[in-house]
């Protein structure tokens, strides 16, 4: 499972120097990001690739689901199915944009869930302190007795194969993570000077949170769980590879290397697409979410 290093908790305080700052902050994080061509080149990509799924009935050559086993395994450039087919004879292409809907839901929808829950969880224990923190940070740490994989493709086979069951035990791995990097930042920014002026001021807690708390927290939680995305990627591509997720016949690009891999021999390079397509999207996340820490970090 994903730890937290000294960079990531370092963000909060860099970010949280003052409420007067944060205009001069952001606006020098926007610049620095501007100059990463890299982050830039990834997230171009991400939205290419997003505005293909979203597009995917306008843009799609053919049904995803209709195939023919006169043209099954058809190879990359044959006339009218540029990507080849699969194992069915159904337009590689066409599966392709479909399976990232799939691919794309499954690997950032748990990640959202988990940053809402553990967020809040996160901030709670970092700022509160005290028998709250230990209990929180407690439950937290029993999570980390198991490998992210197994813990994952534990609680899938335990619920059952489905898109559902896949995203609630992705999202139950990806919570504790999150909570750590939330209750540490926290932890960093709840004592600065600006927090105890306003809690001298005769401030509520829920007050200082609202104003004073979350707005310098939320963007390094944010960054690290942008990092946590690819991970997802990955790990829900390989339930639906071991049949814990997406069922047949929905494209999803775990499922197709699944049923592509006994055509490896035959046709390799169609058998290698939905793969490719897992690298890209996890990288480019990954990337991306490694330009937002160095545009946020102010010695960058």
């Amino acid at each position: 499972m994903s730890g937290i290093s000294a960079a990531d908790a370092e963000l909060a305080v860099q970010a949280a120097q003052g409420p007067e700052r944060s205009r001069g902050y952001w606006a020098g994080v926007r610049k620095r990001l501007g100059r990463d061509k890299m982050t830039i080149f990834c997230l171009a990509v991400l939205v290419l690739m997003l505005a293909a799924i979203i597009c995917a009935p306008l843009i799609a050559p053919h049904d995803p689901y209709q195939g023919s086993m006169l043209r099954r395994l058809k190879p990359i450039g044959t006339p009218g199915y540029p990507l080849g087919t699969d194992e069915l004879g159904r337009d590689m292409l066409t599966r392709l944009i479909y399976g990232g809907r799939l691919s794309w839901y499954i690997g950032i929808t748990p990640v959202a869930i988990a940053f809402a829950i553990g967020g809040v969880l996160g901030v709670i224990a970092g700022f509160a302190g005290g028998w709250v923190n230990m209990m929180i940070m407690r439950v937290t740490d029993v999570f980390y007795a198991f490998p992210s994989v197994l813990l994952a493709v534990a609680i899938s086979g335990a619920l059952g194969a489905g898109i559902f069951n896949a995203i609630l035990s992705l999202t139950l791995v990806f919570i504790p993570p999150i909570i750590r990097i939330s209750e540490s930042v926290t932890t960093g920014v709840r004592n600065l000077d600006y927090v105890e002026s306003a809690r001298a001021s005769g401030a509520n807690a829920w007050t200082i949170v609202r104003v004073h708390i979350l707005p310098n927290v939320l963007g390094p939680i944010f960054v690290y769980a942008t990092g946590l995305i690819s991970v997802s990627m990955i790990l829900a591509s390989g339930l639906s590879f071991l049949g814990l997720g997406t069922k047949p016949p929905e494209p999803e690009w775990g499922l197709m290397l699944n049923t592509l891999r006994t055509a490896i021999y035959t046709q390799p390079l169609v058998a290698m697409l939905p793969g490719i397509c897992i690298f890209v999207t996890s990288i480019c996340f990954n990337l991306v979410s490694d330009g937002l820490r160095a545009a946020m970090d102010v010695r960058a």
